[in-house]
C-alpha cells in the first residue's frame, strides 16, 4: 500500500497548500484574507482554518480549484464544527485510514506486550530477586566506597566467651573499638575526636553538658550495628561480639495523643529493655530518669543499673544524677567512666575524650551563658546554688584543682541538711493495681475467632482433615503507631481493623502498609490497631475476607462493612460452626 493511501500528509499538501499560496499572493497589507492548516486536538483531525479567502472573481488562478473542493468540517457526530474549519473528502478519508492503522498498531503492540508478560510471569521470582540483589550490591558498593574514603574499617566479629558452647580461641568476652569517631564526621578531614572503647561490662557514664555523652552512645550503637551486619565502621580497628540485640534509649519526649509524659514514655522503653536484655546484649541508655523528681529518679536509675549489672550485659548508662554515687548500689561489674574536661584560660571546657572516673562538673552555668541567657540570671543562679549547695560546691572546686574527673568518691561528703532521703522513716508500699485493657481483650477474642473460622474454611475449601497440610492462619498484631513488617510487601493478606468504638473492619490487600496508612489517615483513626495474616494469592484472600464479613457477626462482633459481604460471589457458604466457641 502506498504511503499516500495511509498518511494524510500527502492529501493535506495537495488540497490545502495551493490555497495557502493563493491567499498569500492576494493578501492586502491590511485586513487581507487569512488562512492556515491547523490540528484540531479535540477531534484529532488536520483541517484548514480561515475566513474571507474566497476570491470575488474566479479567474482560474492556482488554488481556486482547491477552494471549490472545500467543505465544512464536521465532528464525530456529524455536526458542523464552526464557520472557520474546512476540509476535503480526500483529507477526511486519509485521516480515517490513518486512525484505523494507528488502532491496529496499538492493538498489535498490546498483543506483543501481553505475550512478553506471559513469558516473563514464569520468571518473575528470578527478576524480583535479581533486581533486589542489584539494589543490595549497589548499596554495598556505595557503602564500601564511601567507607574507604572516610578511612573506615571492617571489624573483627567474634562469639561471646560467656557462651557455654564456645571454646574457640577467637571468642571475646567484651567489645573493643579503637579510634572510634562519630559516624557523621569525616575522619579524612581531621574534624573528629576519636575514642577507644574497651567494654567488658556496664559503664556508668558522667560528664558535662556538651561533653559528648550522647554522641558517644550514638557512635557505639552505629558501629556495633554496622559491625554485626558485616559492614565498615568509623574506627581504626574493632573487635565486636555477636550481640543478640542492640538497644538504644535516647532522650524521651511527651506524647499528648497517648496522654503520657516524657517520663512515662521513658519508663515504657526502659521496661522493654529490661525484659529483653541478656548477657549477650548491648544496652545504651542516655540520661536516665531525667524527666522526673531528682531524688526518686536517682533511686530508680540506681535500681536499673543494679539490674543491668546482674544481667551481665555490655552497655552504657549515662546520667547527670550525681546522687547515684551516694547510693549503696550492689553492683559487681559496673565501672565508672566520664567525659573529660580541661582548664583553658581559667575556663572549664570539654575534651570529648572518654576516661576512667566520675565527672560531677555539669558546666550548666557556662552552657546557659553560651546560649544567650542574660548575665543577671546566671549570676542569680550562682548565688542560689552556693546558698544551698555551698559545701558540695567547695568540695567540687577543691577536687577540680587537682583533677576535674576522678574515680575517688567519698560517699560521706554529701550535705546532710540537703539530703532528700533524711525525712524518710520507713518504706511505703503501694498495692498493685490490676487494670483491664478492653482493647487487648477484644484483640484476643478477634484473633481466636478469626483463626478458628478461617482454619475451618480452609479445610472446607481443600477437603482435607489434616490441618498441618493446609495453610496455617497465623494472626499477627499491629499495635497503634506500628507499621507492618517488610515481609508483607507484595504478599496477599487479610486484615481486621479494631476501631476505638470496638467495631471491626475486615479487608484484604496486596499492599498492607499502604492500606493501614489510608485507614489511619481518617479522623479519629490514627491510633487504631490491626490483626492480619498472609495467604497465598489474592483469590483466596478475597474468599476469606468475604467469609469473615459474613461469619464474624454470628460470633457477636460488630462490623462496619457488612455490605461488602454481599458484593462477592464467593465465601458465603454456611458450614457447621458447632465447634466454634462464641467469644462475646
Amino acid at each position: 500500500m502506498a504511503e499516500a493511501d495511509i498518511c494524510p500528509h500527502y492529501f493535506v499538501t495537495e488540497d490545502f497548500l495551493p490555497i495557502i499560496s493563493r491567499i498569500k499572493a492576494s493578501t492586502a497589507p491590511f485586513g487581507g484574507p487569512k488562512g492556515e492548516i491547523s490540528y484540531a486536538r479535540e477531534h484529532e483531525s488536520v483541517w484548514f482554518k480561515g475566513k474571507r479567502f474566497t476570491p470575488a472573481v474566479w479567474a482560474g488562478t492556482p488554488g481556486e480549484v482547491q477552494i471549490k473542493q472545500l467543505r465544512a468540517a464536521v465532528d464525530s457526530k456529524g455536526r458542523k464544527v464552526g464557520e472557520e474549519w474546512f476540509t476535503t473528502t480526500k483529507v477526511e478519508d486519509a485521516l480515517t485510514r490513518y486512525h484505523e492503522a494507528g488502532a491496529k498498531a496499538k492493538a498489535k503492540v498490546l498483543e506483543l506486550l501481553r505475550t512478553l508478560s506471559a513469558e516473563l510471569e514464569a520468571q518473575i521470582n528470578i527478576l524480583v530477586f535479581s533486581s533486589t540483589l542489584l539494589v543490595i550490591a549497589k548499596a554495598l558498593f556505595a557503602h564500601v566506597s564511601e567507607g574507604r574514603r572516610r578511612k573506615w574499617v571492617f571489624p573483627t566479629l567474634a562469639p561471646f566467651l560467656r557462651l557455654k558452647d564456645t571454646e574457640s580461641l577467637d571468642a571475646a568476652d567484651g567489645m573493643k573499638i579503637t579510634g572510634l569517631s562519630p559516624y557523621w564526621f569525616d575522619i579524612a578531614q581531621g574534624s573528629a575526636v576519636q575514642n577507644t572503647v574497651d567494654m567488658r561490662s556496664l559503664f556508668l557514664l558522667t560528664g558535662p553538658n556538651g561533653g559528648g555523652k550522647s554522641s558517644l552512645l550514638r557512635s557505639i550503637c552505629a558501629a556495633s550495628l554496622l559491625g554485626i551486619c558485616g559492614l565498615m565502621i568509623p574506627a581504626e580497628s574493632a573487635l565486636i561480639p555477636h550481640f543478640d540485640s542492640i538497644m538504644l534509649h535516647m532522650k524521651s519526649y511527651d506524647s499528648p495523643s497517648d496522654g503520657k509524659s516524657s517520663f512515662q514514655i521513658e519508663m515504657s522503653e526502659i521496661r522493654s529493655i529490661m525484659t529483653g536484655a541478656t548477657s549477650r546484649s548491648l544496652v545504651l541508655v542516655d540520661e536516665i530518669c531525667r524527666g522526673t523528681e531528682t531524688a526518686k529518679g536517682t533511686c530508680i536509675a540506681g535500681s536499673i543499673v543494679e539490674t543491668l549489672d546482674e544481667i551481665g550485659c555490655l552497655g552504657i548508662v549515662s546520667t547527670h544524677l550525681h546522687g547515684i554515687f551516694n547510693l549503696p548500689l550492689e553492683t559487681k561489674h559496673t565501672v565508672h567512666k566520664a567525659m573529660a574536661t580541661e582548664y583553658v584560660d581559667g575556663l572549664t571546657k570539654p575534651t570529648w575524650k572518654l576516661i576512667d572516673g566520675i565527672c560531677k562538673e555539669s558546666l550548666a552555668f557556662e552552657t546557659a551563658q553560651k546560649e544567650g541567657i542574660p548575665e543577671a540570671i546566671i549570676q542569680r543562679a550562682e548565688e542560689l546554688y552556693f546558698s544551698v549547695y555551698k559545701k558540695d560546691a567547695l568540695m567540687e572546686s577543691n577536687d577540680t584543682k587537682l583533677e576535674v574527673c576522678t574515680s575517688d568518691i567519698d560517699v560521706n561528703d554529701s550535705n546532710e541538711s540537703c539530703d532528700p532521703f533524711r525525712s524518710i522513716s520507713k518504706r511505703t508500699f503501694y498495692p498493685k493495681v490490676e487494670s483491664t485493657n478492653r482493647m487487648e481483650i477484644l484483640r484476643n477474642e478477634v484473633e481466636s475467632a478469626v483463626t478458628i473460622l478461617c482454619q475451618k474454611k480452609l479445610i472446607e475449601l481443600y477437603g482435607k482433615e489434616n490441618t498441618s497440610e493446609l495453610v496455617e492462619v497465623n494472626c499477627v498484631a499491629i499495635a497503634a503507631r506500628e507499621q507492618p513488617p517488610p515481609s508483607t510487601i507484595g504478599s496477599s493478606s487479610v486484615y481486621v481493623m479494631l476501631r476505638p468504638d470496638k467495631k471491626l473492619y475486615v479487608g484484604e490487600t496486596d499492599d498492607l502498609d499502604g492500606r493501614i496508612r489510608a485507614h489511619r489517615s481518617k479522623d479519629g483513626m490514627h491510633n487504631v490497631s490491626f490483626l492480619y495474616f498472609l495467604v497465598p494469592g489474592k483469590s483466596l484472600a478475597c474468599q476469606l475476607e468475604t467469609f469473615l464479613i459474613n461469619q464474624l457477626p454470628n460470633q457477636g462482633f460488630q462490623l462496619i462493612n457488612l455490605a461488602d459481604g454481599k458484593h462477592r460471589n464467593f465465601g458465603t457458604s454456611h458450614f457447621s460452626l458447632e465447634s466454634v466457641t462464641s467469644h462475646r
